[in-house]
């Protein structure tokens, strides 16, 4: 005699087979909705409105300007001006494309650009500045990688806008774009500006 599955029994069965596909479908559409949510170069940074991180680093060796050495990095010259603080490497393949853009941000004088050296040969960092210019007033060398740890560094490049006071304004994670630039990058640095003393 042969006995005919309940339907409770059927539907279950079925239920168990597609809860995976109903679990994928849900993780999929909140993948896609989180995808198209925003600018990804506009991490949240716990650092926005905090004093920047406490660094000394010295100077590139071998790295002069006029003669003269150029200096390093201490947290104390951080303050006084606006700040653009720029993580960069010769290695980095972005940092090449965006340098022609701080050097053309350099040529505001309302602002000063101080740049870390992030993981690099000074050798090769010497050379990438005598290619592609220096737009840094200081430039600190973090070999170890330490400084860029403390800064809360996803990858390189990284720019950094810091009020008059040393406080970190804005964060633009992933390299400085002709687009970007007028858009974004700007418009953060005129709001600080805006603000006075």
């Amino acid at each position: 005699m042969t006995t005919v599955p309940s339907e409770t029994g059927g539907a279950r069965r079925r239920w168990i087979l597609l809860l995976p596909l109903v679990i994928f479908i849900a993780l999929a559409g909140l993948f896609l909705y989180r995808l198209g949510a925003g600018d990804p170069s506009a991490l949240p940074s716990a650092l926005i409105g905090q004093p920047a991180p406490a660094t000394t680093l010295p100077g590139i060796p071998g790295l002069e300007r006029d003669g003269t050495p150029v200096p390093g990095i201490d947290t104390a010259d951080l303050k006084g001006a606006v700040t653009v603080f720029n993580v960069w490497a010769s290695w980095c393949v972005p940092c090449r494309d965006e340098a022609p853009l701080l050097m053309r941000l350099a040529e505001d004088k309302r602002i000063r650009i101080v740049g870390l050296n992030y993981k690099d040969e000074p050798a090769n960092a010497i050379k990438f500045l005598e290619r592609y210019g220096n737009p840094y007033h200081a430039t600190g060398a973090d070999s170890r990688g330490r400084a860029g740890i403390e800064w809360g560094v996803y990858g390189v490049p990284e720019t950094f806008v810091l009020a008059r006071d040393g406080t970190i304004a804005y964060k633009l994670v992933g390299p400085i774009t002709a687009k970007n630039l007028d858009t974004v990058l700007k418009p953060e640095i005129e709001k600080v500006l805006a603000k006075g003393s």
